[in-house]
Parts: structure tokens; C-alpha cells; sequence
């Protein structure tokens, strides 16, 4: 049981012992606070607020020499440290490129399976009203081949002129160029299927 109450107050004391009270030159105070770590520019410190890197030029020179400041070192880290962090941009800047390249050729491809899709259904539309202007047509031009009514006369029946008749060149011409619409229309419609 000693042992266990020894143990609890010596980290006790070694908790309180790690914090300390940091106060820049500039009066900013940092009080029960823990060096989690300490680079050459700078230490981080944990307080009840959160983590914080303060730096060695914001600090006294007897906390500077207690930490053993040197500002070349930690003029080289900065500039090490800025490199990386140039470096990192440019990484992420670049992946930001390539996703952007990446997500307009998506849309790109997108939109291409779209307008093909619409062209296909827009061609599909128009072979079906074709192909009603044929059975239209081709039921026209049936009746204008019939005879005209029936009369008698004497013992023979005969059949007055049909007055469709006339219209059957018009149309024929108008039921071939129907079908050659059609038959275009199919072409475009078969070709994306090869």
C-alpha cells in the first residue's frame, strides 16, 4: 500500500515539476505548461488551452540559453522547415490539378454519354414518326388506287373516277423521300451498335 502512495506522489511532484511558467518578451504568459517538444527555432508547449509553439526570439535569453538556442541552427531549420512546407504545397497544388484534370474529364464523359444518349433517343423518335408517315402514306395511296364509287348503267356497273387518283404521284414521291429519311435514320441509329 506504501509503495502504491509513494509511486502516486512521485509522479505527482514529477508532473508538476515538468510544468512551467514561460512569459515572452513581449508578456504573453504560458503558465502550467509542459515542453512536449523542442526544436531548434522553438519549443512546443502543452497548456490547459491547448498546444502552442512558441518561439526562442519570443522568449528571455536566460529560457533561450536554458534550451540551448543557437540561431544559425534554427535559422537552418526555419529555412529547411519552409522548404518542406514549399515542398508540400507543391505536392498538394499538383494532386489538386490532377483530380480537377481528372473530375473535367469525368464531366467531360459524362456529358458525351449524355448528348449521345438524347441523340440516340432523338433518332429512335423520329424513326417511329416515319415509319407512322409510311403506313400513313402507304394507306393513302392504297385508297387512291381504288375505283371510284359504283353506278350503273344498263347491265354494266361502272365506277365514277376517284378523286384521289390524282394526288397518287404527289403521294409516292412523298412516300420515297419518307423512306429514304428512314432509311438514313437507321443507318445513324445501327452505327454506335458496330
Amino acid at each position: 500500500m506504501q509503495t502504491k502512495l509513494f509511486t502516486i506522489l512521485l509522479l505527482s511532484f514529477a508532473a508538476a515539476a515538468l510544468s512551467e511558467e514561460f512569459k515572452t518578451v513581449n508578456g504573453k504568459e504560458y503558465k502550467d505548461a509542459t515542453v512536449t517538444r523542442v526544436d531548434p527555432d522553438g519549443v512546443v508547449l502543452k497548456t490547459k488551452s491547448g498546444i502552442t509553439k512558441v518561439y526562442f526570439t519570443e522568449l528571455p535569453k536566460d529560457v533561450q540559453e536554458h534550451f540551448h538556442y543557437d540561431s544559425e541552427k534554427a535559422a537552418a531549420y526555419s529555412a529547411e522547415q519552409a522548404a518542406n512546407y514549399t515542398a508540400y504545397q507543391r505536392q498538394q497544388d499538383g494532386t489538386q490539378r490532377q483530380q480537377q484534370a481528372a473530375d473535367a474529364k469525368t464531366e467531360a464523359s459524362v456529358a458525351a454519354q449524355r448528348a449521345a444518349t438524347n441523340r440516340m433517343q432523338a433518332l429512335q423518335t423520329r424513326y417511329s414518326e416515319l415509319q407512322k408517315q409510311e403506313d400513313d402514306l402507304l394507306r393513302q395511296i392504297g385508297q387512291a388506287k381504288q375505283p371510284g364509287p359504283e353506278y350503273r348503267q344498263g347491265k354494266s356497273v361502272r365506277h365514277q373516277p376517284n378523286p384521289q387518283k390524282s394526288q397518287l404521284p404527289l403521294l409516292q414521291s412523298h412516300l420515297s423521300d419518307v423512306r429514304r429519311e428512314k432509311n438514313e435514320v437507321k443507318k445513324q441509329l445501327e452505327k454506335p451498335q458496330r
